[in-house]
């Protein structure tokens, strides 16, 4: 079963001893700030769906210092299932990766009844959220520890663009975004290892790559690694994608790349590709592609087709692609560009 990436609390009899709306003299569930502080710093994202007043709420969490840890906070008095969805997709990550605490049965059949991929647990049981494996990532990386960070920054990035007069192109110019590709050091590994277990829709073979595996192709004379970072002027987004080639006598072949779904809005989901082919022109091969089809991955499928790859070959669900280099998508003009070249290419600065 995949990793869980979020856990959604309720509030009354399960966050807290004690129901807001009657006056109760509320108190935090023992060993609850000990709880969120570790679920946090292993970065597992945590959020609200509560039937209650807004403001009465969060003026509670606020009292008792909680309140920054929660994004997307639904309060109010709709179906729980209706507050998951709207968690679901400002958070932009898979439904079968929330897990959903409450102290109603009704509530948490609403919810597993809506939502069937969804994990549900009764409230009664919440100390057992930081054994829970898939609550325990195989790694915590320094992104982990920034990921709600990271999130509250995107929120900025959102107001921002609501509130922006003007074409989409002028707000992401308006971002300074610089986008740097880099050749994959010792220190990026443990990252990379987190991407290849986390990282579904814009993944072109859903393999899952280790740390030593890793490690070796980093060592590999015919391998690159290359990971990439986005900055803007809210802050950075992290190492947000890699690709992993390999060096073949007449082509390189892409046997993993992939890009975190959180950044295609920005308009970054094919500069690696770009990047790749002009790098493989400029090594005098053809570019080739491994793609995988999985039931999330077919955004990496067209953003094959939309740079020109054609497919060469087809095994039900695996297919080689190709692409001769004659045309090669430039880089979007909104974007600074910093790459680590092995071969001297135009486009983008060459550190």
């Amino acid at each position: 079963m995949k990793d869980l990436k979020c856990v959604v609390w309720d509030l009354d009899e399960t966050l807290w001893d004690g129901i807001l709306l009657e006056g109760d003299d509320l108190q935090l569930k023992p060993s609850i700030l000990e709880i969120l502080s570790i679920l946090d710093s292993r970065g597992i994202l945590l959020s609200i769906a509560s039937r209650n007043n807004f403001d009465q709420a969060m003026e509670k969490l606020k009292a008792f210092g909680i309140e920054h840890y929660f994004l997307y906070p639904e309060i109010g008095w709709g179906a729980k299932s209706v507050s998951i969805a709207r968690i679901q997709k400002n958070l932009n990550i898979g439904m079968d990766t929330i897990l959903y605490i409450d102290d109603q049965p009704f509530e948490l059949d609403e919810v597993k009844l809506a939502h069937p991929s969804v994990t549900i647990i009764q409230a009664a049981k919440y100390q057992e959220l930081t054994k829970m494996e898939r609550l325990t990532p195989k790694m915590v990386t320094e992104v982990s520890n920034r990921r709600r960070q990271m999130y509250l920054e995107d929120q900025k990035r959102q107001s921002a663009e609501k509130e922006f007069i003007g074409p989409s192109q002028d707000f992401l110019a308006s971002l300074n975004m610089e986008f740097k590709i880099s050749l994959a050091k010792e220190e990026d590994l443990l990252r990379a290892e987190e991407l290849t277990f986390r990282t579904n829709q814009l993944n072109s073979t859903g393999i899952h790559y280790s740390y030593d595996d890793l490690k070796h192709l980093v060592n590999s004379p015919n391998h690159h690694l290359w990971v990439c970072e986005l900055t803007d002027k809210y802050g950075s987004y992290g190492k947000i994608g890699l690709a992993l080639v390999e060096v073949q006598e007449d082509a390189w072949c892409i046997r993993l790349i992939l890009m975190s779904c959180r950044t295609v809005s920005r308009g970054v989901g094919t500069v690696m590709l770009s990047f790749l082919m002009k790098e493989a022109k400029s090594a005098g091969k053809l570019l080739r592609a491994d793609f995988h089809r999985t039931d999330r991955n077919r955004h990496m499928y067209m953003a094959y087709k939309f740079t020109n790859f054609i497919e060469t070959q087809s095994n039900e669900n695996r297919i080689v692609f190709e692409n001769d280099l004659t045309v090669i998508q430039e880089y979007p003009p909104y974007l600074k560009i910093v790459t680590e070249s092995i071969y001297s290419i135009e486009g983008g600065d060459v550190i």
